[in-house]
């Protein structure tokens, strides 16, 4: 007959010794055992044990204030810390900063990855995530005070390529969190609003010989749990704690939200207007980035917005957007709630969302700036007195397509009118986001240059892109801005300056930008075009509306001027995903398609797309009617 591992918080903490190594789950308000961290701090205060401590974490796990684990920031208590993020937990960084810690900061994504290294017995872990940037050993190897000494990451030559060697460690004591357990300590998460790392925390401190705390909202009868549900295995774990209630929210400020957790879907609610200042446009600029059918994922802060603009805009349900706690879909939450989403599609495991973001799966990365450099580099992790973390930010920007930064010019009284189509700067902010060289390199510009990553940097007055031969490009500026006062002379470093375009008026008025319409009725001649190497035509249909025999002629009119100067026959490859075809439409559509074939493409040399199956049913019946031949593949991979 097995033992109940049911125990309190008080009892389950008395394990951890001295000079342990205490690894947490948990992400800004989201899974972490307050009651338990209560608990460790408890005990410090009333027996001044243990001490020594090294404390590891990916995501930072406070509040900004005395949760989570802030508990944890005494000196004495804490020897050594190993973090993804330090900016909501301000008494551990304060210990940084006044060097009485040693204090090290790592990318949330390779911790992950870590975590599952050591989980597998390996020594540590292979990765070119953070190449170039401060957590790379020929610039700080992530030590960020004085106090850091040791090298925990190790330069490698791999096949002409660069790779960091973080090593591995043992991990004593890990502290996870859950829904419901029962007797044997099996884990489920229900009612949790992500699953975030607990099953590869788990894993890695039972591979250490450790002891597992995991602490959960209520106990199950033995038996009694689906075993499709259970996250983590009783094996796994030594210690069940049942907390109290205001010890276990799903955030720091909701108890439960069953839309949170997917529970329930629920109508998506009129959004409520964002003020039009700096910062809403910005977002809007942002917005104009995203395309349709994109994997999108936004930042804490600032990059919220571009969430909220899309809702309001009504476009959510043309990209998808992701959260690095594993979220898909769904609309992102903000305030202590971001990291969740509300109506999601799936939710990943934390290290297999890094998997996909480390693999290059997303299209686009919205992220916030602290400073940016004459180089192109951003900094998001430390400057001045100030110990943020780099949190997500490396893994995000080093495979993602495109990179765009948002931030205000300057900070520190920035005042300004917006209205009318216009931006009019009153009074300038005291400090520039600006300047000839960053602090701390969080994002580097010669590696995503190297990567040939499209980068561009976002502000209410201009917008840059990175350069392919260095620095940084005036690219555009807001109405009413003169450029050399408003933007030349505000900034340490010359900018190169081309072709520079006026930002969008629109984004300057109180109302709508119209972005649904921008996304999805691109002027077909942007659509089209013809690579003379291959002899292939390339048709983007994708998201296309066709509503009437009218929008047919100005598509067939626009194909007919790009085909018919080349004077032979060509191949052709149109995508047809989110394409809608009117009924007052097919006929019209399927003579023009007719028409094209037979005057412009090679024989069988035509492949067309869709991933609607409807689409593909319906455009290979009508083409049959009319004696067009070709593939109709279900992707865009021609082995299909």
């Amino acid at each position: 007959m097995s033992v109940s591992k049911i125990v309190s918080a008080d009892d389950a903490v008395s394990v951890i010794s001295a000079r342990d190594v205490v690894a947490f789950s948990g992400w800004g308000g989201h899974g972490v055992a307050e009651g338990v961290l209560s608990a460790i701090e408890r005990r410090f205060l009333e027996t001044t044990t243990p001490t020594d401590l090294t404390l590891v974490w990916a995501g930072g796990q406070g509040d900004g204030a005395g949760r989570g684990l802030n508990h944890l920031g005494h000196e004495g208590l804490v020897q050594r810390t190993i973090g993804g993020h330090y900016g909501l937990v301000p008494t551990i960084a304060r210990l940084a900063i006044e060097e009485k810690i040693e204090a090290y900061n790592l990318p949330e994504g390779v911790l992950l990855h870590l975590y599952r290294a050591i989980a597998s017995g390996a020594p540590g872990l292979l990765s070119t995530v953070g190449v170039g940037t401060f957590v790379d050993p020929r610039i700080e190897g992530g030590k960020d005070n004085a106090s850091a000494t040791d090298d925990i990451v190790e330069l490698s030559q791999r096949d002409d390529e660069t790779w960091l060697f973080y090593r591995g460690f043992p991990i004593d004591v890990a502290i996870i969190r859950g829904t419901t357990a029962d007797p044997q300590g099996n884990l489920t998460t229900e009612r949790e609003a992500v699953n975030l790392e607990i099953l590869q925390l788990a894993m890695a401190a039972r591979a250490s010989g450790g002891y597992v705390i995991c602490q959960v909202e209520r106990v199950a009868d033995s038996g009694s749990l689906d075993s499709r549900d259970v996250r983590v295995p009783g094996i796994l774990v030594d210690a069940v704690v049942i907390a109290h209630a205001d010890e276990h929210q799903q955030t720091w400020d909701i108890p439960y939200d069953a839309a949170m957790s997917g529970e329930v879907r629920i109508p998506m609610r009129s959004v409520e207007d964002l003020p039009l200042d700096a910062r809403t446009v910005i977002a809007r600029r942002a917005s104009l980035e995203l395309a349709a059918d994109d994997v999108v994922n936004i930042g804490l802060g600032l990059p919220e917005l571009v969430g909220r603009v899309a809702a309001q805009e009504g476009v959510q349900d043309l990209v998808t957007f992701s959260v690095d706690t594993g979220v898909v879909g769904g609309v992102p939450m903000s305030g202590f709630g971001f990291g969740a989403s509300v109506n999601r599609e799936a939710i990943l495991d934390h290290s297999s969302a890094f998997d996909f973001i480390d693999g290059g799966g997303l299209n686009t990365v919205f992220l916030g700036v602290a400073e940016c450099d004459a180089h192109g580099n951003v900094n998001v992790s430390r400057f001045g007195d100030r110990l943020a973390g780099c949190g997500g930010a490396i893994n995000l920007t080093q495979r993602t397509h495109q990179v765009v930064f948002m931030t205000p010019f300057s900070s520190g009284g920035l005042d300004l009118e917006v209205g009318d189509g216009t931006l009019t700067i009153l009074e300038e902010g005291r400090f520039s986001k600006f300047v000839q060289a960053v602090g701390q390199i969080t994002f580097s510009a010669e590696v995503a240059r190297e990567r040939n990553q499209a980068v561009l940097y976002i502000t209410e007055r201009c917008v840059f892109k990175l350069c392919p031969d260095g620095g940084l490009e005036l690219i555009e500026v807001a109405p009413g801005i003169d450029v050399d006062e408003h933007v030349l002379s505000q900034l340490p470093f010359a900018p190169t300056i081309g072709d520079v375009a006026t930002m969008s008026p629109e984004l300057f008025h109180n109302a709508n930008i119209g972005l649904r319409h921008r996304m999805l009725d691109l002027r077909i001649t942007d659509r089209l075009s013809f690579d003379a190497p291959t002899n292939t035509v390339f048709m983007d249909y994708s998201g296309l509306h066709v509503r009437s025999p009218e929008d047919v002629d100005e598509i067939l009119e626009a194909v007919d001027s790009l085909l018919r100067p080349l004077g032979h026959r060509v191949r052709g490859v149109i995508n047809y995903d989110r394409f809608r075809l009117d009924e007052s439409a097919v006929d019209a559509w399927a003579d023009a398609v007719r028409f094209v074939q037979g005057t412009y493409y090679e024989e069988g040399g035509v492949t067309r797309h869709s991933t609607n199956a409807f689409m593909r049913l319906k455009l290979r019946r009508e083409l049959a009617k009319r004696d067009v031949s070709g593939p109709m593949l279900s992707s865009m991979d021609t082995n299909d």
